[in-house]
């Protein structure tokens, strides 16, 4: 009887069931959906109410006041607001796929609110178009919006998440008036990635508009259409035609699938799918179901409806109840079907007979013996698919009762009581999300969580998240800043109600501090940081300190510490977590916060603040530096520092050529000179810079006097090389004086220095000044470098030692006299030496050979 009084609620749509049970009676009060614009969202969402201000208000039966009310599937009013926009009459609103309210008005403005009636900010504008030709008509898609404004041009928002309004359409010739119908096609389900418009104009056309302004011509050739509407996967169309066909296309229009005379011209008042199995048009009192064969099934009203499409059906919104159309699932229909033999029948049937201790039970199960797993599965799925719990139970004893006597995955079993109980628990009157198990698992359990924290409802949230396994992290984070929220609104009405009292009556910090480490101590891991950054924007900076005081991250817990202006706790955090990152954010923030003594302060007794400070002033702010090293009495410090400065300035292209810039390079160098002088332990480099200053003022003068950018920074022998060159030897001298350049070193310079400039007699009378304390080798090797062999033969003759002789007249091609050289020196290895220089020459070779021979016979090695 039970399954007879189950399958008499079903309609027969060709070969299709359909049941339309009631989920709610609508617990709201004096609400007329045919004197409000209504806004209901999809997957069990809330419903947005308002009155429509195109509608006559009654004497005395509504306030004049207009108010925007939203309430839960079951009617359960959830908050509420006062319509005050300004933008005139209100011409659509719809909710997005994250449960944001969209409210387009005449103007082209378009509100936001989230589901506690509060406006979102920015508003968004559809541009001066819109304003000055007002809105029309909006048609709304998943989380985007199309308008029509008076001069029929078409505006779009593709998506919420990022509001930018677009024009799709101008003012042409295929929209002469209004459009009789529109239409969308999202943009996941076309082959572009963008929008498409399905437009209907009063000839026997559609026209399709692409959102990067394309438009096509599409020929339907039934005459114009009234109404249409897109199915859920995008891939059909559904019309009403002008003469009362509703006709069932492909979105490309290429073949029309099927169609039904409805024998009304009127349209409907609204549109939709059910599913993907059947159309619904309603008008004033029925609702006409029409599937692609068969009659059609046919609903009567007497109160006005509001139809919201779903994935599997629709839900229908009355004055007093929700009622949700689907079609019966196969599983369901195997079971309740009238006269239905099948396992699952048969299984459910003996669970009735078990439960009265009827024999037959027994042996209903032999007659299903190898077909109870089938059965049990199909008691589990139809299961899922029922609203009434009780019903529920059953099948789902009827599904334990068959595993008891097969084999059977039990997970499947568990998971479906699982799912089961999270959906009854949203289901409850006083939550009001009528998900039907299709629709939870395309939504999913996490954004099913994340609706419910939008809707504080944190305790079943946190159930849930619990029961299911995932992190709560996200719901104990979000009641902590509603929590903090919350206390702080207390506090404003109570010291409205009563400043005196308010601030005795007021949750203490202490002790709201408790109730949210209660809850927040839950979660492992939780950012305290998040939780203190609200308590903070809300203006409780000791609850802030409290909570920061718990964050285990420093990460997290530095820049808070520095948004409330505990810079010195965060640089202890900082400097002792080790992160270098962290220490430089602390130290710039108290760098722009601060006076520079308190920042040499704090920094020195922390070793690592210091250090990193230190490095990046000697890289960036030498200033900033030297009067840190000033206030620490680190001296020697600032002296390198200056002499580094010095160096910089040298870099300058400016200072050449006998510019001014040397005198502030050599000032620094002398006051760097004095600072190392205060200290014994730096006595070479006070020395060093002494010389360094010395030498840059006699450069800077040379520059000055020959006019020639070539002596600063050179060393002192390039000074001295460089002043010989120009012939300025008093300069030279000067040089060598000044920085008591020794003997032999002004020798090898002097020589060198005339060979390059190639005057040999000053080269031959400088040689005969007085014997060369360097020898006479460096004259021969300047005379033979400059390829001079005439001038090296002068000195070569002068040189003490045979093997350097001998070398030299190598050098310059002369086998004879090298080998007689070598033969003095009595060495044959060096005669073997020389005969290789002397390869390409045969005589040479010979002679060497020779020589060689000798010195053997003679017991010479």
């Amino acid at each position: 009887m039970a399954a007879i009084s189950v399958a008499a609620e079903w309609q027969l749509l060709y070969n299709r069931y359909y049941r339309k049970p009631e989920i709610y009676s609508m617990a709201w009060k004096n609400v007329d959906l045919s004197r409000n614009k209504v806004a209901c969202a999809s997957m069990g969402g809330p419903i947005a109410v308002i009155r429509d201000d195109s509608k006559i208000v009654q004497l005395y039966a509504e306030s004049a006041l207009r108010k925007l009310r939203i309430f839960n599937s079951a009617g359960v009013q959830i908050s509420e607001t006062v319509w005050k926009n300004p933008g005139g009459r209100l011409i659509g609103m719809a909710w997005t796929e994250d449960q944001i309210l969209v409210c387009a008005t005449q103007d082209g403005t378009v509100y936001r609110y989230n589901i506690h009636s509060e406006l979102i900010e920015p508003t968004i504008s559809m541009g001066k178009e819109c304003f000055e030709q007002s809105v029309v008509e909006c048609v709304f898609w998943g989380n985007g919006m199309v308008c029509v404004n008076e001069a029929n041009q078409l505006f779009c928002i593709p998506d919420f998440k990022n509001p930018k309004p677009c024009m799709l359409l101008g003012e042409v010739e295929q929209l002469p008036m209004p459009p009789l119908c529109v239409a969308v096609i999202e943009p996941q389900y076309t082959m572009s990635g963008n929008v498409e418009v399905l437009v209907g104009v009063d000839d026997d056309h559609v026209l399709l508009v692409e959102e990067d302004g394309g438009v096509q011509q599409v020929s339907v050739e039934v005459g114009p259409i009234q109404k249409m509407v897109v199915s859920g996967n995008g891939k059909l169309l559904a019309c009403f035609s002008h003469d009362g066909k509703l006709l069932v296309m492909s979105t490309d229009f290429s073949n029309i699938i099927f169609e039904y005379n409805c024998e009304s011209a009127l349209p409907p008042e609204q549109l939709a799918w059910c599913g993907m199995d059947s159309v619904l048009l309603y008008w004033d009192d029925m609702l006409l179901m029409v599937g692609p064969y068969g009659d059609p099934v046919r609903y009567v009203y007497d109160e006005p409806i509001i139809l919201i499409p779903e994935c599997d059906g629709v839900r229908i919104l009355t004055n007093t109840s929700l009622e949700f159309l689907q079609r019966v699932s196969d599983s369901t229909e195997s079971i309740f079907k009238i006269g239905s033999t099948l396992p699952a029948a048969l299984l459910y049937d003996a669970l009735d007979h078990f439960d009265r201790r009827s024999a037959k039970a027994d042996e209903n199960l032999r007659l299903i013996r190898s077909s109870l797993p089938e059965a049990v599965e199909a008691c589990i799925d139809a299961a899922g698919h029922e609203f009434d719990v009780s019903r529920q139970r059953t099948l789902l004893r009827a599904a334990s009762y068959g595993q008891a006597f097969c084999h059977f995955q039990r997970d499947r079993f568990q998971e479906m009581c699982k799912t089961l109980r999270v959906l009854n628990a949203v289901r409850n009157h006083d939550i009001g999300i009528p998900l039907s198990i299709q629709q939870y698992k395309l939504l999913t359990p996490s954004i099913l969580v994340g609706r419910l924290i939008n809707a504080h409802r944190h305790a079943l949230a946190v159930r849930i998240s619990d029961y299911l396994g995932m992190n709560q992290e996200v719901v104990i984070m979000h009641w902590a800043c509603a929590k903090i929220a919350a206390s702080l609104a207390e506090v404003v009405i109570m010291h409205w109600a009563c400043a005196k009292i308010a601030a005795s009556l007021a949750i203490p910090d202490d002790a709201l501090l408790e109730i949210l480490l209660e809850k927040l101590r839950i979660c492992k891991g939780i950012s305290y940081a998040a939780v203190a950054a609200h308590a903070d924007k809300s203006g409780r900076r000791k609850l802030t300190a409290m909570l920061v005081e718990h964050e285990p991250r420093s990460s997290k817990q530095v820049p808070l510490l520095l948004s409330i202006g505990e810079e010195d706790t965060a640089l202890t955090k900082a400097t002792e977590c080790g992160d270098t990152d962290l220490v430089y954010l602390v130290l710039f923030h108290i760098w722009q916060k601060r006076p520079a003594l308190e920042l040499f302060g704090m920094i020195q007794a922390r070793p690592l603040a210091r250090d990193l400070f230190i490095s990046y002033g000697r890289c960036y702010k030498h200033e900033f530096l030297k009067d840190f090293f000033l206030s620490t009495g680190q001296l020697q410090d600032v002296s390198f520092l200056l002499w580094k400065e010095s160096w910089e300035l040298s870099k300058n292209p400016m200072a050449s050529k006998g510019s001014p810039l040397q005198g502030p390079r050599i000032k620094l160098i002398e006051k760097a000179q004095s600072l190392f002088a205060e200290t014994k332990e730096h006595a070479f480099e006070s020395k060093a810079a002494e010389e360094h200053a010395k030498l840059l003022r006699i450069q800077h003068e040379l520059e000055v006097t020959t006019k020639q950018a070539i002596f600063v920074d050179s060393s002192i022998s390039d000074t001295i090389r460089t002043c010989i060159v120009l012939g300025n030897h008093r300069a030279a001298m000067k040089v060598r004086t000044e920085f008591k350049v020794s003997e032999k070193r002004w020798y090898w310079l002097k020589v060198f220095a005339l060979a390059t400039i190639r005057d040999w007699d000053a080269l031959e009378k400088f040689s005969k000044e007085k014997r060369p304390p360097i020898g006479y080798r460096p004259f021969v090797e300047a005379c033979i470098d400059a390829d001079e062999k005439g001038e090296a033969l002068k000195y070569i003759p002068k040189l003490a030692d045979p093997r350097e002789k001998a070398e030299a007249y190598a050098r310059i091609g002369m086998a004879k006299e090298a080998a007689d050289a070598a033969s003095q020196a009595k060495d044959g290895e060096l005669l073997g030496r020389l005969k290789l220089s002397f390869a390409q020459n045969a005589a040479a070779s010979s002679i060497f050979d020779t020589l060689r021979d000798r010195l053997s016979f003679q017991g010479v090695s």
